[in-house]
């Protein structure tokens, strides 16, 4: 580890010819790039150096005077950084100085605070300098870059501590040689300069000599990602590196670090999936370790690394997160989530442990997990009335907290799982304020999605239904994926056939017939074609000719039936060819279980809506659900509890 110190020393006026060629070299070797960097051949960059009469000793000064010192120690020395545990070959007294410099540095905001802070000190290790570059680069950059390029750059405390570690970056530790090029290409360093040069050759170096713990391998793999991309020829080495090392020894940090190092670094994984596949097997073993941080972590790498062929991981980690759902932050609980849907699992622990989790906590969740936890109920069919019921309170008190989609994201699943919480009077009257609030804010997609939900709940947007139906309207919902498709012109098509069965007064704009669907899109998954083979059976037995009724029919009312019977007016069923002296028309909606919310009797909005509109188009709708026949073993039974179910009298044929 290096130590750093400031002391006075004999002024070195700026304005003197050596003193400003120092300047000048500084500045080109800080210069700041203002765009996207070009990546650089890391491995192709040649370092320069400039020698010194005295390498242990030297000076820049500007207006201040800053004076430098590095003691030579050897780079795998451990080096403690603030938060690190473990024994140090320090005095105590040096390392609770070590770690009141970082629990001071991190309560600093900006980098004028950092630099008096750095400028007060007699002495610092490269460590605390490095992290000093951190915090810095922390507080100053943003999306667009470095906030105040002259204040940092031009700062004489900025531009010491870069001259010590570009010409003394062999003398400094792994972690002080890692952090601070961490920190400079956050920064925005021109990676052809010479400070930038110096450090990423020192890196190399002590790469091929095997001199970097995991924990180094990660963070240099890291820089070299943002500096080249993942391109770079040198990451192929730190995997390389990585394999050689006996992984079953790693701790779950050094597990997670390499995780997160792959997610930045390989996109998908394919490249170094044998050492994924490792890495996998090894964390199998671990999970029961994992605190609630590193499993969020490592499940959220899984996701971004596409590790499908991962299964018993996966599995162990989903169960393994239950005892942790208190304990998540928002963002953790969000990535979680998003595992759990991503990989297609269900744990009923899980949902449990939610449910007791949600209402007790929603009035200070954060919206994106108050709508990632309702979009994961709504994916599963999961209809948990306690965390319903729950997000209905909290969204009319906190509302205006979210964003237009994470608006939609929370009241879809009311309609699409066919519940309305007790308060839902309030829950609506809060959406329609919103609505006429912000309606221009909504994306059209987002919009469509949002009311179409409501009208299969019964409650019918009609003040933004002109909207909805207007030809601008339509047009942007073109402009933008998916356009028109068939599921928007269907969502369509059943708002409009909404408003005109259930809203007679709606007096608006209608949809043009161009839009319109002759027949609503419906999942092939939503068909149980065992269950209907098997009512078909039954009816079969019970009116001894299959011309008496007709399966998977099209209407002109846009649904198709599962199964079509009619009746005169004396109750005798007609041939199901018959197109006339039709008395009573009995549509049989043969409810599988993707049909219902999962482990729930609760039709889902879409089947809802359904059975609502053929009634109030004339039919009469007879529901035959799974779990009423799930149970009858024979034609037999089945035809009785038909008979039962469907003609409550006795019926006749007609001849």
């Amino acid at each position: 580890m290096a130590l750093i110190s400031r002391k006075s020393f004999q002024f070195y006026s700026s304005s003197t010819p050596a003193s400003r060629s120092i300047l000048m070299t500084l500045s080109k070797r800080l210069s700041f790039i203002s765009g996207q960097r070009k990546p650089q051949n890391c491995s192709s960059i040649a370092m320069r150096m400039l020698c010194f009469k005295d390498k242990s000793q030297y000076m820049f000064c500007r207006k201040n005077h800053v004076q430098l010192r590095i003691q030579s120690l050897s780079v795998n020395e451990t080096v403690h950084l603030c938060g690190d545990t473990g024994s140090s070959a320090k005095s105590n007294n040096v390392w609770m100085d070590e770690q009141q410099f970082f629990q001071k540095l991190n309560s600093l905001f900006t980098s004028k605070e950092i630099f008096d802070f750095l400028s007060s000190l007699e002495i610092m290790s490269d460590t605390m300098a490095s992290g000093a570059l951190q915090r810095i680069s922390e507080v100053e950059v943003d999306d667009n870059g470095l906030k105040n390029p002259e204040g940092v750059l031009e700062n004489e405390v900025f531009r010491a501590l870069c001259f010590q570690f570009e010409f003394e970056s062999s003398k400094l530790s792994n972690t002080g040689l890692l952090n601070a090029l961490q920190a400079l290409i956050k920064l925005r360093i021109d990676p052809r300069s010479m400070l930038m040069a110096s450090l990423l050759s020192e890196a190399q170096e002590r790469l091929v000599k095997g001199q970097l713990t995991v924990k180094n391998l990660c963070a240099l793999g890291e820089s070299l990602f943002e500096l080249e991309g993942p391109s770079c020829a040198m990451l192929e080495q730190i995997v390389n590196h990585m394999q050689e090392k006996d992984m079953e020894k790693w701790t779950p940090r050094e597990i997670v670090m390499v995780y997160k190092m792959l997610q930045g670094t390989v996109g998908e994984g394919k490249q170094y999936q044998d050492l994924l596949n490792r890495l996998n097997s090894v964390t199998l073993t671990i999970v029961s370790q994992l605190s609630p941080k590193f499993t969020s972590i490592i499940l959220n790498s899984l996701v971004a690394l596409h590790q499908t062929q991962a299964v018993p991981l996966v599995i162990a980690l989903c169960r393994h997160s239950v005892k942790h759902i208190p304990y998540f932050t928002g963002d953790e609980l969000v990535d979680v989530l998003e595992a759990f849907l991503y990989f297609g699992h269900s744990e009923q622990t899980f949902t449990v442990a939610l449910e007791a989790h949600v209402p007790k906590s929603i009035f200070t969740m954060q919206p994106q997990t108050v709508s990632k936890v309702m979009q994961y109920c709504c994916q599963k069919r999961i209809l948990s009335k306690p965390i319903f019921n729950a997000v209905a309170e909290g969204f009319v008190s906190d509302a205006d907290r979210f964003t237009t989609d994470q608006i939609a994201m929370c009241i879809m699943p009311f309609g699409t799982l066919n519940y309305v919480p007790p308060s839902a009077s309030a829950l609506f009257r809060k959406l329609e304020t919103i609505l006429h609030a912000r309606l221009s804010h909504f994306q059209p997609h987002t919009l469509l999605n949002l009311l179409h939900s409501c009208v299969l709940i019964q409650r019918y947007p009609v003040n933004f239904l002109p909207k909805i139906f207007s030809p601008y309207f339509l047009q942007q919902l073109q402009a933008q994926p998916p356009g028109l498709d068939r599921t928007v012109t269907t969502q369509l098509t059943q708002l409009f056939l909404a408003v005109t069965l259930e809203c007679p007064f709606y007096e608006g704009p209608k949809l043009l017939p161009k839009y319109q669907v002759k027949a609503f899109l419906t999942s092939q998954s939503s068909l149980d074609v065992h269950l209907l083979k098997r009512v078909k059976a039954g009816l079969l037995y019970l009116l001894k000719k299959r011309m008496y009724f007709s399966s998977e029919l099209s209407t002109p009312y846009f649904y198709t039936l599962d199964i079509e019977i009619k009746l005169d007016e004396e109750g005798f069923v007609l041939p199901a060819a018959q197109c006339e002296e039709i008395h009573r028309r009995i549509a049989l909606c043969v409810d599988g279980q993707n049909r219902f919310c999962i482990n729930s009797h609760n039709l889902l909005g879409e089947e809802a809506i359904k059975q609502r509109h053929l009634r109030l188009l004339g039919y009469e709708v007879v529901q035959i659900p799974f779990f009423e026949i799930e149970s009858l073993q024979n034609c037999r039974k089945i035809a009785e509890y038909l008979h039962k179910k469907i003609f409550s009298h006795t019926y006749g044929l007609s001849c």
